[in-house]
């Protein structure tokens, strides 16, 4: 069995049902939550948009509000008033050129204020079910420690480096999966090496990468 091989089939026994742990009912919210969650854990940003979700339902309502009143009831957050900045915003964008609907391309979610790669890769993974794997730190950070991307690799490059070496009807199972293998096994600090199947292709005993 090869490294890639390897790798799949341990994700594929201890997380055989990984998925977005993000809350969300919609584009829309899977957008804003995505966003939101930059710099925050998933768990931080779902406790804000129980709240959020039920005050705005729809574009317009985001669009309704004043700036510091979105302000307000993201200040939990970390970058809260960037974040806020960045939804007005993307909503005015949304709704001018796309007709209120979160677009399902690359290049029109990535030309959305605040969306990234990451974000976009999310959002048409997630949600418009194509295949993509978007890197996180968790993803990173696996990616770096199982030697499927160099140390010095960024984030785009670990990127091409997986969609060449896994098959791309896996792409968007593997990186939930990779997520929840950086969450709860391999995590930054104090990764559970002791229970790793993975432990012979690792190079994390002689190097930390966080």
């Amino acid at each position: 069995m090869g490294r890639v091989e390897k790798i799949l089939t341990v994700f594929d026994n201890r997380f055989p049902e990984a998925h977005c742990e993000l809350n969300h009912s919609n584009g829309l919210e899977l957008l804003i939550a995505v966003m939101l969650s930059a710099q925050t854990t998933d768990a931080a940003v779902n406790r804000i948009t129980e709240r959020l979700f039920t005050k705005y339902r729809t574009l317009d309502d985001y669009l309704a509000t004043p700036l510091e009143t979105l302000e307000a009831d993201l200040k939990r957050l970390g970058l809260y008033k960037n974040k806020a900045k960045n939804i007005k915003k993307t909503m005015t964008v949304i709704k001018e050129r796309h007709h209120g609907i979160v677009p399902s391309s690359q290049a029109d979610l990535e030309a959305l204020p605040g969306v990234g790669r990451k974000t976009a890769n999310v959002v048409l993974s997630v949600w418009y079910d194509v295949p993509r794997i978007a890197v996180d730190t968790h993803v990173e950070r696996v990616s770096k420690r199982l030697k499927l991307a160099y140390l010095k690799d960024t984030p785009l490059k670990v990127e091409e480096k997986l969609m060449r070496k896994i098959p791309r009807n896996r792409w968007s199972k593997t990186h939930h999966q990779m997520i929840f293998f950086g969450r709860y096994h391999c995590m930054a600090r104090k990764p559970k090496c002791h229970e790793c199947e993975l432990q012979s292709l690792c190079r994390y005993p002689n190097i930390n990468i966080r």
